[in-house]
Parts: C-alpha cells; sequence; structure tokens
C-alpha cells in the first residue's frame, strides 16, 4: 500500500474516526484505525463494537488531487501514535507506504516515522445494513433534535434502556424522548420517508453525542437507516454505526399531564438568568433545588435557602398568570439543562399541583415539549 495524501484531510479524518476508538478494549485491534486504500480514495475506520466510524477521503474533489493512489491495500495503525503523528507532521503533504511484514512508513517533509502495522483481515467487518428504509433529515434539524433530548437520558446503569433516546417514527414524523425517570425531554419533527414505516428503536446517548460532534452544520440531508440492532448515520463522506440498545422503552405518554391548573408565561432568558443566580447558593448538599412560588401582580419569587450559607430572593415579572397560586421547588440544574435547549423568546411553564410533574415549552410551539418532577421541600 502506496498513497500520497494532503495532511489537513488527513487530520480531520483521523479526528473524526478517534471518536469511537476505546481506550480500553479486550479486543486488542480496535485501538486501531483501519486504513483502506484504493482506486476511489482512502477510508479510516474507528470502532469499539458499539460505535463504528468509517470516514471517506475522495482521489479527487472539486476536480483537485486530494489523494494520489500509487498502490492500494490496507492496514491498520495504533490509534494513539497514529493520531498525535498525523497532527504534528511539518508539511502539507503526507506519504503513507506499508513495507514487508506490515511496516508502515510515514513520511512529511524531512520527517519519517515507522510503525509497526497490524493485520487489516483481522479487523472486525462494519454491519452489512439492507438500505431498504431510508429516511432522510437535515443536518442542522438532527443535531437540534439530539441537542435537545440526549442531556435528559439517565447516567446511571442501573435501568440500562434510560440511558439512550427512544426514537419513534409513524406518520412521516420523527419523535425523540429521552427521560431519567426525574426529567423528560421531547422532540418532534417531520421527515423525508420513502415507505410508511415506523420505527420505536433506543439509540445510546453517547452515541448520538459523538455523531453530533462529527456532523457539520449544514441543512444537507442525513440518511438514517435503522435495522434491528443497529442505526446507520449516512452523511456526505461519513458512516456512522450504532448499536441499539436492547429492550421496551417505557410509555412516557402516561407522565405527560394533559390538564393544567396554573399556567405562567415568562422570558426565557431572563428566567434562566434569574434560576442561575439561586442556585449559587443552592449548590451544597440538597441537589440544589430552588423554590417558586406566585406573588401578586404576575410576579414569580425565586428563591433558595441553605441555613449554612445563606439565602437568595428574586422576583421576575410574568407576562400573564392563570389559575390557582403555586409553591414549588425543583432542582435548579434541571430547569437550566430544560431552558437552554429552548428556542423562542417567551416559555409557558404549566404546572398541575405542588408534587405533580410540570412542564415547559415556548410559546406558540409544540415541537419541543420538555417535564420536570418538583422536589419536596414545603
Amino acid at each position: 500500500m502506496k498513497f500520497i495524501i494532503q495532511r489537513d484531510r488527513l487530520v480531520q479524518s483521523v479526528q473524526d474516526v478517534m471518536k469511537a476508538v476505546p481506550s480500553r478494549t479486550t479486543i486488542p485491534i480496535l485501538t486501531g484505525i483501519k486504513l483502506v486504500a484504493n482506486e476511489e480514495g482512502v477510508a479510516l475506520t474507528g470502532s469499539d463494537s458499539d460505535i463504528s466510524i468509517e470516514s471517506f477521503i475522495p482521489a479527487q474533489e472539486n476536480d483537485q488531487e486530494v489523494v494520489e493512489i500509487i498502490q492500494p491495500g490496507a492496514i491498520v495503525l495504533q490509534a494513539k501514535f497514529f493520531s498525535e503523528i498525523v497532527k504534528k507532521l511539518p508539511t502539507d503533504l503526507v506519504e503513507i507506504r506499508v513495507e514487508n511484514h506490515l511496516q508502515t512508513v510515514i513520511r512529511s517533509g524531512n520527517s519519517e516515522f515507522n510503525l509497526n502495522g497490524l493485520d487489516a483481515e483481522e479487523y472486525p467487518h462494519l454491519p452489512q445494513i439492507e438500505e431498504d428504509n431510508i429516511f432522510k433529515i437535515p443536518t442542522d434539524l438532527l443535531k437540534a433534535m439530539i441537542r435537545q433530548t440526549v442531556f435528559a437520558v439517565s447516567t446511571s446503569e442501573t435501568r440500562p434502556i434510560l440511558t439512550g433516546v427512544n426514537w419513534k417514527v409513524e406518520n412521516g414524523e420523527l419523535i425523540c424522548i429521552a427521560t431519567d425517570s426525574h426529567r423528560l425531554a421531547l422532540r418532534k419533527a417531520r421527515i423525508e420517508t420513502i415507505a410508511e414505516d415506523s420505527y420505536n428503536v433506543v439509540i445510546p446517548g453517547k452515541s448520538l453525542n459523538e455523531l453530533s460532534k462529527i456532523l457539520d452544520d449544514q441543512n444537507e440531508p442525513v440518511e438514517i437507516v435503522i435495522t434491528e440492532n443497529q442505526v446507520l448515520f449516512k452523511a456526505e463522506n461519513l458512516l456512522f454505526f450504532s448499536r441499539l440498545l436492547e429492550g421496551n422503552y417505557p410509555d412516557t405518554s402516561r407522565l405527560i399531564p394533559t390538564d393544567s391548573k396554573t399556567e405562567v408565561v415568562v422570558q426565557t432568558k431572563e428566567f434562566l438568568q434569574a434560576i442561575d443566580r439561586a442556585s449559587l447558593l443552592a449548590r451544597e448538599g440538597r441537589n440544589n433545588v430552588v423554590k417558586f412560588s406566585i406573588i401578586e401582580n404576575n410576579v414569580v419569587e425565586i428563591s433558595s435557602n441553605t441555613p449554612e450559607i445563606g439565602n437568595v430572593v428574586e422576583e421576575v415579572q410574568s407576562s400573564s398568570i392563570e389559575g390557582e397560586d403555586l409553591k414549588i421547588s425543583f432542582s435548579a440544574k434541571f430547569m437550566m439543562d430544560a431552558l437552554k435547549t429552548l428556542e423562542g423568546t417567551d416559555i409557558n411553564i404549566s404546572f398541575t399541583g405542588a408534587m405533580r410533574p410540570f412542564i415547559i415549552k415556548p410559546l406558540n410551539d409544540d415541537s419541543i415539549l420538555q417535564l420536570i418532577l418538583p422536589v419536596r421541600t414545603y
């Protein structure tokens, strides 16, 4: 194998596939990156058996040569060393060649590295996926949907299914739901589907986080293929495979209240900053709880009290309050996480009582919803 490649393109592809390379593994070859060179270009693959990423660098792009393939072939190189080396190479062009016994020479300018490679035949194959049922979603929308839900997945392995995001496709709509049983995030959007298929799968939160980091901010569509135990995301020159979580996701529709006793409309940014300030004195001990109470003249009081530190009280003007008076306590962190995902200047908070879950959503937008369970303090 021998090829000459633009360093910047190589560095970018290595960084992308490194997101799937495990730091510790029982399968030693997975600590490597697989490189395959053929007439069309160079493909790099990283995998930890949960996530697999393939980044392809085409030989030609926009009538310019990106890679000169002199001799096709394949090799697996130690990811840790290979990624550090390519980042620090001195010139814009890199020559990589494999000699006998898998010895790999990496040359750039006056710099030459020799790395011991591994046999590419030993590297696990990527899942073979039948691409019958594809749906498409613009990249920027996909990233927004991940950002607005993935933060609410559970970090505890006691219920592994809750460490993923539930994706449901039905009637040309994608619905993403995440919950850790103390809060819930839901986001839905219309999508392009070829067939009238419906799906109900759970994608690990870790996979979605990594995918979001790799995707460029653009509105080119990403193609998504779902099978029994894998999901494949296809973007330009990128394949991202993730295993699906096994088991049934709980029916969350029962958690979401349909009626409300109190409705409050506040400005998102102002409310977020007030909660942030109140949480300054609430970080110690009891999972940073703040209190929310309605006082007269459409004013909401946000307060926090930690006996050994002190207390804070702040008033926030609401543009409208309807229904019963209310005092409720909740986690400041959960509230801030939820508010950061909501787009729009005003939000509507619907309460059904001091000990019942409450809903936050942007005014006049039903595509996104955040739900938080209160904390008993009163």
